[in-house]
């Protein structure tokens, strides 16, 4: 006896041929946002900062790992979690950190240490096309660097990216 599957190669039912709807799609994130506006949606959702669509993947340069996604998501915690408490989350634009393929030299208490680095990436724009480095206050970065290194067990080095776009790009992938 065969048994005839009602099913097709994405696992939807042959009678539910879907596709995708998209209607913002060829907005910026500046006019997604406006007409968010005019829908009265929740100034913390519409204020959110542009996620990249692979996720924080796309933040890990190098091969990925579980172990090296879970570092990524606590130093990137600590970074934007600071930046709201200093009240600078809703003047900049974009915001992470991006885990690099380098390791570092580095002594907690009086252990060498051979770590991972994080940059930190914080940018201003309206529109996405072109971005400025974020010019944050020492303060906040110094407390920022401090919190990852201590609380992030596997990071002993911070790095702040000043490039613009262009040439960089928000993302480094």
């Amino acid at each position: 006896m065969t048994i005839k599957s009602h099913h097709n190669v994405g696992g939807l039912p042959d009678y539910m041929k879907l596709k995708i709807v998209e209607p913002l799609r060829s907005l910026f994130k500046d006019e997604v946002r406006r007409v968010g506006k005019a829908l009265n949606i929740d100034d913390n959702l519409l204020g959110r900062h542009p996620f990249p669509g692979p996720g924080l993947a796309i933040r890990i340069l190098g091969d990925i790992t579980a172990d090296k996604v879970k570092l990524l998501q606590e130093a990137d915690a600590v970074f934007i979690s600071n930046l709201k408490s200093a009240g600078l989350y809703d003047k900049v634009w974009q915001a992470g950190a991006i885990l690099l393929p380098v390791r570092s030299v580095g002594v907690m208490g009086d252990e060498r240490t051979y770590e991972n680095v994080v940059a930190l990436r914080a940018v201003t724009s309206t529109d996405g096309m072109t971005a400025d480095w974020c010019h944050l206050p020492y303060e906040v970065l110094g407390k920022i660097s401090n919190e990852i290194i201590n609380r992030v067990k596997g990071i002993n080095r911070v790095v702040y990216d000043i490039s613009s776009k262009p040439p960089a790009t928000i993302e480094w992938e």
